[in-house]
């Protein structure tokens, strides 16, 4: 995440990196990471000092483990910076999901009372005035954004919905000193795994944000996949409805909701998201397809885990944090083949 990051500020037009942090790469010419980043920048790695990065820049991307940020963000929140978190820490506004799913107290109250949740297509004019941007996960970036329309007109039964997401292994992050043996390429390649089976950490994500769209509570089963993908994911989810649709009428329900977004593209009839469409981009492309045998909608959407799920609608944030067009810095199309 924090690679991709990098990628996307050293071209944006409005930004100047000042500083990358690295506790393990101290001293070493981020092109040494980096090599991709050849000529772009001469910047070397920093160790990781919050009153440093107050002192040398004005927003402060956070691509930190899980539990880490919090850490940092009191100290940038006293000198007055502005940031955007890309972890988990400060996503969930209750306090104690943090104890249930990632088994850890968290230590800033008061900074997740003061966090936005950062998906624009929900809560833009919140971000705009935002100092601490919590940006989403992949899995509840690509899920929230297929069911969405639904769920805030009213037009889904808040049992039973079944979300099934399929990532590339690049969601794992780096993964530091220790690799998790299912992100190893003859792990990985050629083969399919569900993991984290009705425990994964972005279920309480999508419940919260669902919730809210919706009024009232929301309780979703949804199951993670690894394929064989350095980038991408894919998301079916599987959504009751509250009375007889078909797929026309749906569509047109997503059109409304999503007109005048610069990264949802709603796809025509016959046409179906795939993530080679949308790799390397900030793009969501979401369809959806009304099932009268069962009463149910299939949503389906394909997003880059690392772009709209991740750096490039970090960036997005930033934009509209800046009051700058949210394409600033996004125009790439997306990289195809």
């Amino acid at each position: 995440m924090g690679a991709e990051l990098l990628r996307l500020l050293l071209v944006h037009p409005r930004i100047t990196l000042t500083g990358v942090t690295s506790d393990r790469l101290s001293g070493e010419p981020l092109a040494r990471a980096y090599p991709h980043l050849r000529g772009l920048s001469d910047l070397r790695f920093h160790d990781l000092e919050a009153a440093w990065l107050a002192e040398v820049a004005d927003v402060v991307f956070l691509a930190l483990p899980h539990m880490e940020s919090q850490k940092v963000m009191p100290v940038l929140r006293a000198r007055g910076k502005k940031a955007i978190d890309l972890s988990a820490d400060y996503r969930l506004r209750d306090a104690q999901d943090y104890v249930t799913w990632y088994k850890a107290p968290h230590v800033d109250a008061a900074g997740l009372r003061e966090a936005v949740y950062g998906l624009p297509e929900l809560h833009r004019k919140a971000i705009a005035t935002a100092s601490l941007v919590a940006n989403p996960g992949c899995y509840p970036a690509g899920a929230i954004l297929a069911m969405a329309p639904l769920v805030k007109r009213g037009l889904a039964r808040l049992d039973g919905i079944v979300i099934d997401g399929k990532s590339g292994v690049t969601g794992a992050g780096a993964q530091g000193r220790t690799i998790d043996p299912m992100y190893l390429y003859t792990e990985a390649n050629e083969n399919v795994q569900a993991y984290g089976l009705a425990s994964h950490r972005h279920t309480p994500e999508m419940e919260q944000e669902l919730g809210a769209l919706a009024g009232a509570p929301v309780r979703v089963s949804f199951t993670p996949h690894l394929i064989p993908l350095n980038r991408g994911l894919f998301t079916t989810a599987s959504v009751p409805l509250a009375r007889p649709l078909g797929t026309p009428e749906l569509r047109d329900v997503y059109r409304e909701f999503y007109a005048g977004e610069p990264f949802v593209r709603v796809l025509d009839e016959g046409e179906r998201p795939a993530t080679r469409a949308v790799v390397g981009s900030n793009y969501c492309d979401v369809a959806v397809v009304a099932d009268p045998r069962t009463a149910r909608a299939v949503c389906v959407s394909a997003i880059d885990n690392l772009g709209k799920g991740g750096s490039a609608n970090g960036v997005q944030n930033l934009n509209v944090m800046s009051g700058w067009p949210e394409r600033t810095g996004l125009d790439a199309p997306p990289v195809y083949p």
